[in-house]
């Protein structure tokens, strides 16, 4: 991860060049606590991950900083319907997901068997993946475990 840390950070920082922006202290603190988490988030858990350290970083500031990472092709968007985006290191591992139709949880997996199923598919039918999210919808065993 700290080789793929410093390659994210070097590109950011060029992004930031290229665009005549600052590279402040703030950015790079969100940027480090977005790598930390090694996983998606959406912008209220990252603000309040970095509020916890460093108080005076405001919830605006996190949502520009993260749209900017999605600017310079550092993170990507998953938007799963149920009004939060999530964003997630682009080129990263990409995550699959579970959501519930009840309560709205959302549990990542990852499951390469399926990832080298699709990349097959994809090949015998001459297709070239660009992006590709799957969603599993159904209710969650908390939920279904509640009484009706």
């Amino acid at each position: 991860m700290n080789q793929t840390r410093q390659k994210v950070k070097e590109q950011f920082r060029l992004f930031l060049t290229n665009k005549g922006l600052k590279a402040t202290l703030q950015r790079s603190l969100i940027l480090d606590a977005f790598l930390d988490l090694d996983r998606s988030t959406h912008i209220d858990e990252l603000y309040l991950i970095l509020r916890g350290k460093h108080p005076n970083i405001g919830h605006a500031t996190v949502y520009r900083a993260l749209r900017l990472f999605t600017t310079a092709g550092i993170a990507r968007e998953i938007n799963l319907g149920d009004g939060l985006t999530r964003y997630e290191l682009a080129g990263g591992r990409r995550h699959d997901y579970l959501v519930c139709s009840d309560c709205g949880t959302v549990t990542e997996f990852e499951n390469s068997s399926i990832e080298r199923h699709q990349a097959e598919v994809a090949r015998s039918m001459g297709f070239t993946v660009q992006s590709l999210k799957i969603e599993l919808r159904g209710v969650c065993n908390r939920c279904m475990a509640q009484p009706e």
